[in-house]
């Protein structure tokens, strides 16, 4: 699952554990997340602000009232940031803290002064973690919904084994993309409480997402813009509305999304092969991808040599139309292409949608800044034969699950 623009913030408490803390940033940040990081005092004797600086990209917090930041208010300004706040390691003097709801510090200050969830993986030696104090502690916290991930098992630092041990990095990472799934699922579901908590449940959905690369010779290529978050997004709501998913993506470097199946290929002839080689099994075929319209007629078979001329003429052939093929198949699956313009949206949008016989066609327009190729956040404009509606900004996980659940009602009004 991609964690774009999920803003993260981690605390950093005093035990061993808290080396694990840099490659936990680390692998969040992998998946696109935003990540801040909250220290106590006692943790910089374990690990350094800048080592977890270095990793996440941001300034590390560590003072209550700092001057630097907006007001002398920093705290509040974290508090008001996070999606979600995930303590790792949560030593046994934080949760007493938590507990109690004291505030003596940044971490515990704005784990007061959020909304956002609270996250908790438990570090500790065994015996401080079998203590009936920490376990009532655990119970109380639990009870006010924080959530509580681990301890796991095993031999711990000073040599006793048995239950305290942290959770590993990318444990707590798949419980992180897990919680983001499941809220992300509740809330569409009471937004769209007309339908099914997952109206996809039973179908097979393929997506196609990213560029193509058309080889000039072995080391040049034509491409474009695409990173292919779009329909990575798209793929990763699908599964959490219930699809069984099919993705066939361009050269990408994105992580595939749990639950999906991914066909890796390069080029928009293996992207057709994919694409056909499996589509007689789908109900939906969404194509997100960026085709390219065009590859080079002959590909050269060593690298192409800069020579004394001033110009060099490539002759291109077209490339096959992927979505209008599937569109026109005996048994067509319910058809969604993607239209990126830059200007007369609707005009052209419509045009493809009636050209290429597709049931429904989202468009967006890739001139506009901060949104489209590249960025975490789109606005689709998405037309059918008879209607149209307008998906405001918003992040791509957002609008892809807003995109499915109008799939999902467009397919079960024409199924």
């Amino acid at each position: 699952m991609s964690l774009t623009g999920k803003r993260i913030l981690i605390g950093v408490t005093g035990g061993i554990a808290a080396y694990k803390s840099a490659e936990l940033v680390r692998r969040l940040k992998e998946r696109q997340a935003e990540v801040k990081v909250v220290m106590t005092d006692s943790a910089k004797a374990f690990i350094t602000p800048l080592t977890l600086q270095a990793v996440s990209g941001e300034p590390v917090s560590d003072a209550l009232l700092d001057p630097a930041a907006e007001a002398g208010m920093g705290h509040i300004e974290l508090a008001k940031w996070a999606d979600l706040i995930l303590i790792a390691p949560a030593s046994a003097n934080t949760l007493a803290k938590l507990t109690a709801g004291l505030a003596d510090d940044l971490l515990t200050t704005l784990c007061l002064a959020t909304p956002a969830p609270l996250a908790l993986a438990p570090a500790m030696n065994q015996q401080m973690y079998r203590h009936a104090a920490t376990q009532h502690n655990l119970q109380v916290l639990a009870d006010r919904q924080v959530h509580i991930w681990g301890p796991a098992q095993g031999v711990q630092a000073c040599g006793d084994v048995g239950p305290g041990r942290m959770l590993e990095p990318l444990e707590l990472v798949a419980l992180v993309e897990r919680h983001f799934t499941e809220t992300t699922v509740q809330a569409e579901d009471q937004a769209t409480t007309h339908l099914n908590a997952q109206p996809l449940a039973g179908l097979k959905v393929m997506l196609t997402a990213g560029p193509t690369r058309e080889a000039l010779d072995p080391v040049r290529f034509l491409s474009n813009h695409s990173s292919g978050k779009m329909g990575f997004a798209l793929a990763e709501a699908a599964v959490a509305l219930g699809a069984e998913v099919t993705l066939v993506a361009g050269p990408v470097a994105l992580s595939t999304p749990l639950g999906v199946t991914r066909i890796d290929v390069e080029s928009a002839q293996q992207m057709q092969a994919a694409v056909m080689g499996a589509i007689a099994q789908q109900q939906i075929f969404i194509a997100c991808a960026a085709v390219a319209d065009y590859a080079p007629k002959v590909v050269a078979e060593h690298k192409i040599k800069k020579t004394a001329a001033d110009s060099l003429i490539i002759e291109l052939t077209k490339n096959p139309d992927i979505v209008a093929e599937v569109a026109a198949l005996a048994d067509t699956p319910f058809t969604v292409g993607f239209a990126a313009e830059t200007q007369d949206i609707e005009i052209y949008a419509r045009d493809k949608l009636k050209r290429k016989k597709l049931d429904m066609i989202a468009a967006n327009n890739v001139a506009l800044a901060g949104q489209g190729f590249n960025s975490d956040d789109n606005a689709l404009s998405v037309f059918w034969s008879n209607g149209h509606v307008d998906l405001p900004l918003t992040n791509k996980s957002q609008l892809a699950l807003h995109l499915l659940t109008l799939i999902a009602e467009r397919y079960y009004d024409t199924h």
